[in-house]
């Protein structure tokens, strides 16, 4: 098993890009949980005394139009955003392959699931997430429950398109046969033929949800502002961004960098487990 896995991460590490990209990605989480440790500031320590200060060598980002420190901020955003795109990513993946399941197992549930996913994924992801969350009111729970909505019903087409293919496969036809119950083909044989896209998916997800809560943090609709987030860092201070850059450019970067490291991790996961692109690596 460890051997396994051991050829699996070299074999998808050996392109240079993903690699990089796992790297930054696993940079962002180490800063996300040791936060209160390596952070060199209180990120909610005002020093108007020191407002808008360039970088330098006590604050290496430079400080915001309250005279806190941007790095500290952006560490501590980290535990945010990656955080609030992490619980994304478990609900959606944990009620999307549920649903999924059940809807490419059962024929007769099939078309009323699907009608239902089709018409949430409709609606514009950002504008049906600042609904909810208008109507929820702001805090990180309604942040996460209501990008949870957005995003499960991805999930639920891919497993409920993997499903359809595995629930025709002949073990799966010799697991009714010898009167295996229903439950255990949802829950081991078939679930866990569908893994594989759903761990894709998940690193997908991940990326898209942390743009969203950047993009509701920006607009206002996101958690509430005393919670330092990138997005709610870029929106306090885009007045400033004129006379000083340094308050909207490393908060952007953060958000890029986190987006595209899971977004290129996910085609590397993807690469590798699809069997016809894994022949060509």
């Amino acid at each position: 098993m460890a051997s396994t896995t051991v050829e699996f991460l070299q074999r998808l590490f050996r392109r240079k890009l993903v690699l990089a990209a796992a790297i930054v990605l696993a940079v962002l989480i180490l800063a996300a949980l040791f936060a209160p440790w390596i952070s060199p500031f209180d990120p909610g320590a005002i020093r108007v005394i020191r407002r808008l200060k360039p970088p330098s060598e006590t604050n290496w980002l430079g400080t915001d139009e309250y005279g806190r420190d941007v790095l500290s901020r952006i560490i501590f955003g980290a535990r945010a955003s990656l955080g609030i795109g992490a619980a994304v990513v478990a609900i959606s993946i944990v009620v999307g392959t549920a649903v999924g399941l059940v809807a490419g197992y059962f024929r007769r549930l099939d078309a009323p699931i699907m009608r239902m996913v089709d018409a949430v994924m409709a609606l514009p992801d950002i504008l049906l997430a600042i609904f909810l969350v208008a109507i929820l009111g702001s805090s990180v729970f309604n942040v996460v429950f209501a990008l949870a909505i957005v995003y499960t019903p991805r999930v639920v087409r891919v497993v409920r398109a993997s499903t359809l293919v595995v629930r025709e496969l002949p073990f799966i036809e010799a697991a009714r046969t010898i009167g295996v119950s229903t439950r255990r083909i949802l829950g081991f044989h078939v679930f866990m033929n569908v893994t594989s896209p759903v761990l894709v998916q998940a690193t997908f997800i991940f990326a898209y949800a942390v743009l969203a809560e950047a993009g509701l943090s920006f607009l206002g609709a996101g958690v509430p502002p005393e919670i330092p987030t990138w997005g709610e860092m870029i929106a306090s201070a885009q007045q400033y961004a004129d006379q000083a850059f340094w308050v909207v450019l490393f908060p952007g970067l953060a958000i890029v960098l986190a987006a595209l490291s899971l977004q290129i991790v996910g085609d590397g996961l993807r690469d590798m487990l699809d069997p016809k692109l894994r022949k060509m690596l």
